[in-house]
Formats: C-alpha cells, sequence, structure tokens
C-alpha cells in the first residue's frame, strides 16, 4: 500500500533502493505518528472535515493502534510502505471510508515532521533524565574524593597539582553546559511543524494552533516553507547537542584510559569491569571506555554528516533528508548506553591513595614554591627565575601542603553552585506541561 500510488507501479529495483531502511526507521516513529493523527484528527471535527461520531471512532481505533505500540506488538505488514500507510490501513480495515478521511490537509511531509519533532523531542528529555544520575554520581565522587590528588597536565607533560575532586567536578560542570545546549536544541524542534502539507500550506481551513496546543508544543513553524526547510536543520541542532555530551563522555574516557595504565596508576576497578588478554595473563583492559571514547567520537561525526548530506540542498523536500534517520535516531541509545555504562564503572572505581608523595612528581610544585616568594614580597619574574635556577641546579626543594582557595579549586571545589547551575538547565525544559498535553490526547 502507497499512498501516492495511483495505477503505475515503481520498478521493483527503485522501490526497494527509495525504501532502504526506510521502514526499520518508522518503527522509531510509530507512536509519535499516532499522536499526530490525535491532533490531527481533533483539529479536523472542529473545521467540519470530520463529524464528532467519525471522530470519537477513529480516535478509539488509534488508541488501540498506541496501546500496540507500546507493548511491542506492532509492525509493518510487508505489502505496506511506510508507517503512515500502515495506521492508515488498519484504520480503513477497522472503519470503512472513514479511516481514508484522516490524511485530509495534511502531507506524508508535514505527517514526518511532526512524527520527527515529537520524537526527538521525547529523546531528547529520556536523555536529560540520563544525564541527571550521572551528574549526581560525579558530583558525589568529586566530593568523596576531594582530598586524593593527583598530576595535573599541560601538553601531557607535568604542570601542577590537581585532585580527584577536581576531575570528577569537571565533568560535572561540563555536562551542566550540555544540558543547557539540549535546551537549545529541545527548543528549536518544540515548535509544530503540521498544517505546511507539502511545504506550502492547505486551502483547508485548518487551524494549526489547536494542533500546537493538543500536541504540547511551545509555539508554531508559522511560514510552511520554513516549517519544510527546518527538516534536516533540527536533526543537525540536536546532533550537535548530542556531540556536545559525547565529547564530554569521550574526553573522560580518555582520562580513565591513562589513568589505569601501569605508568600511570592512578586509578583501577575490579577484575569484573575489565578485561584480559588471550596470551597475557596480567592484562586489566579498559574495554567499557574505549568503547564508550569509541561511540562517543562516532556521536561527534553526526552534525557534520547530516550538514554534509543537507549541502546545496534548495528549499522544499528532497528524498535526501530520508537517510538523515539512519544514523541519527539510533544514537540516542547509543548515547544513554554510554552515560550507564560510563556510570556502572565511575561507581566502582578505586583511587590510589598518595600518588603525589613519589619524587618524580616534585616538579608539580614549582608554581607553589614560586607563589610562596611571591606572597613573600619578591617580585613575581625574580621568584620564577629562582626557582627555575633551583631546578636546573638539582637543588629544588618542595612542600606536599597546598593551599588553594578560591572558587573552583582544590580547596574549594563549588559543588553546590554546580548543582545549582544543573538544576536551573534542567529546570528550564517544560516536561510537565508537554507530558499533561500528551496524556490529555490519550484520555
Amino acid at each position: 500500500m502507497k499512498l501516492w500510488q495511483k495505477n503505475t507501479a515503481s520498478l521493483k529495483e527503485v522501490e526497494t533502493f527509495t525504501v532502504g531502511h526506510d521502514r526499520e526507521m518508522d518503527l522509531y516513529l510509530a507512536a509519535f505518528d499516532v499522536l499526530g493523527s490525535l491532533a490531527h484528527t481533533r483539529m479536523l471535527e472542529s473545521i467540519g472535515l470530520l463529524t464528532a461520531e467519525e471522530t470519537t471512532a477513529l480516535h478509539v481505533e488509534l488508541k488501540k493502534i498506541y496501546a500496540r505500540i507500546q507493548e511491542g506488538k506492532f509492525s509493518l505488514q510487508d505489502n505496506v510502505e511506510d508507517i503512515h500507510s500502515q495506521v492508515e490501513l488498519l484504520l480503513t480495515e477497522a472503519l470503512g471510508d472513514t479511516g481514508k478521511k484522516i490524511h485530509s490537509a495534511r502531507s506524508r511531509n508535514d505527517q514526518v515532521l511532526v512524527d520527527i519533532k515529537l520524537f526527538l523531542r521525547n529523546e531528547l528529555e529520556l536523555t536529560v533524565k540520563a544525564i541527571e544520575p550521572f551528574f549526581q554520581l560525579l558530583q558525589q565522587q568529586s566530593e568523596k574524593y576531594k582530598a586524593q590528588l593527583l598530576p595535573g597536565y599541560t601538553h601531557l607533560q607535568l604542570a601542577m597539582p590537581s585532585s580527584f575532586g577536581l576531575w570528577f567536578g569537571a565533568y560535572a560542570e561540563s555536562l551542566a553546559d550540555d544540558v543547557i545546549t539540549l535546551k537549545a536544541a529541545y527548543d528549536v524542534v518544540n515548535k509544530n511543524p503540521l498544517g505546511s502539507a507539502a511545504g506550502y500550506g492547505s486551502s483547508f481551513p485548518i487551524n494549526r494552533t489547536l494542533t500546537t496546543q493538543l500536541l504540547g508544543f511551545a509555539d508554531l513553524n508559522y511560514n510552511v516553507v520554513y516549517a519544510q526547510m527546518g527538516r534536516g536543520k533540527a536533526e543537525r541542532v540536536v546532533a550537535q547537542s548530542l556531540a556536545n555530551v559525547a565529547d564530554t563522555l569521550a574526553r573522560l574516557s580518555m582520562d580513565a584510559c591513562l589513568y589505569l595504565n601501569q605508568n600511570f596508576s592512578f586509578i583501577s576497578f575490579p577484575p569484573e569491569l575489565t578485561t584480559g588478554s588471550s596470551i597475557m595473563p596480567h592484562k586489566k583492559n579498559p574495554d567499557v571506555f574505549e568503547l564508550i571514547r569509541s561511540h562517543c567520537n562516532r556521536i561527534k561525526a553526526l552534525p557534520n554528516e547530516i550538514m554534509l548530506m543537507t549541502t546545496n540542498l534548495p528549499s522544499g523536500y528532497h528524498r535526501d533528508l530520508q537517510l538523515l534517520k539512519e544514523h541519527l535516531f539510533p544514537a540516542f541509545r547509543n548515547l544513554r548506553d554510554c552515560l550507564e555504562m560510563a556510570g556502572l564503572m565511575l561507581s566502582n572505581i578505586e583511587v590510589k591513595d598518595n600518588i603525589l608523595t613519589d619524587e618524580k612528581y616534585k616538579y608539580l610544585f614549582s608554581v607553589e614554591e614560586v607563589n610562596k616568594r611571591v606572597l613573600a614580597g619578591m617580585p613575581f619574574r625574580d621568584a620564577y627565575k629562582e626557582v627555575g635556577l633551583d631546578i636546573e641546579a638539582g637543588k629544588f626543594t618542595y612542600d606536599l601542603q597546598l593551599n588553594h582557595t578560591h572558587e573552583g579549586s582544590i580547596g574549594q571545589l563549588c559543588t553546590a553552585e554546580i548543582r545549582k547551575q544543573m538544576d536551573s538547565a534542567v529546570a528550564a525544559f517544560p516536561f510537565a506541561h508537554v507530558q499533561a498535553a500528551i496524556d490529555k490526547l490519550l484520555s
């Protein structure tokens, strides 16, 4: 069944190539296609294109389909092209001609647009909710290990003293900023394109404000041409926000791989969380972190991939956009899996004590010694030169005691302040409003 087919069928090879993996991708959208149809049919009733009895009958059947989707009992029949066709077929089988009326005043273009917007909005919410417990874990570990010092590096060379409190806390604050970018993506997604039809509007007197309210969108994509142009752009903006989270996880994973290395030996993990070698019995490999790093680096490539796939497209719909789903849709689950596994690892981390008592780290304290001289009244450049000459002469001495007290330093991590940043970022999302709208639509 094809919504667009009249009397001439496409060559089988053309059909196979053009459909590609779209049927598989449409299963991600199934529940959201039903939600869009629930809102659309209620709007059609409001303008007289459906009777109250027809709307009621359609809603009963649509909610049955929605329940099947939620239970994992829904699939596309072999002869059905896409999710939109499958839903319309099921309604027509159940209700006859009434089922054929749901496509009035919309196109597959704006139908898939609203499905994608609803899907992306939902996945962004799930991603934020997956970040929150990982953020909390990082903050807990930051406080737990705030007295444990470790080397800080620049250019991968010994630089200055750091701490595990700073290390864990840095990634917590990074996630707080990442959530801000997820909110920006959410704001782009949370606008209703339904009613743009094929990209040029409709001669039916549709009420786009009503479907916006019914679906819990914050606003409309008003210009119907831009509503269509927003496909590709919305995916790219969302992909960039996911890439920011992925970048935080990839960098943390690289740190963990280095710190577990025997030449560093700053951290360790229980044997059951690492993997071995087929011939080297001593190995404890950080495979989880290596795979997180690779998965996240792949996610970081998504914005560029989407940008290139949409390069030089003129306004209007183009079939190129179909392919955006294949890598973006699974990326959400992939990123959340990485967050979950990173949480498992870091909740079982073992941190080595007294790392900086090893003399090989003594030059980490060179800046401390310079600062002591400055605090005693010596000009900074003179103090810097004096300590440098001591190092060159092999006479450098140092003290393990640190006195870092400013905001965000070893001695004042500002955990509560970072928590406020995250709380503020999460509170900005209208999750409750959206859920209330969807619950009402399904009631």
